[in-house]
């Protein structure tokens, strides 16, 4: 019966192209940026503010800190 067509749900199309989920993914992304990072010469901006430690009070609102970055990625080499 060629030519027949169905709505495939999320959990058969990641069966079928072993994708592991949007959160796994994520974790990933964030593990291979974190290694770019460190990889960096010492000059670079990105490799200086990631290697920085903050100063003074933490400010309010929805900004995140260094140290949940790195607690994350902690959590995700778990």
């Amino acid at each position: 019966m060629q030519g027949i067509r169905r709505i495939r749900i999320d959990q058969e199309l990641r069966k079928i192209y072993k994708d592991l989920g949007t959160e796994v993914d994520i974790k990933k992304k964030r593990l291979e940026w974190i290694g770019h990072v460190a990889r960096m010469d010492q000059g670079r901006t990105v490799k200086n503010v990631f290697e920085s430690k903050p100063e003074g009070n933490r400010r309010r609102g929805r900004h995140t800190s260094r140290r949940r970055r790195l607690k994350d990625v902690e959590k995700d080499l778990r």
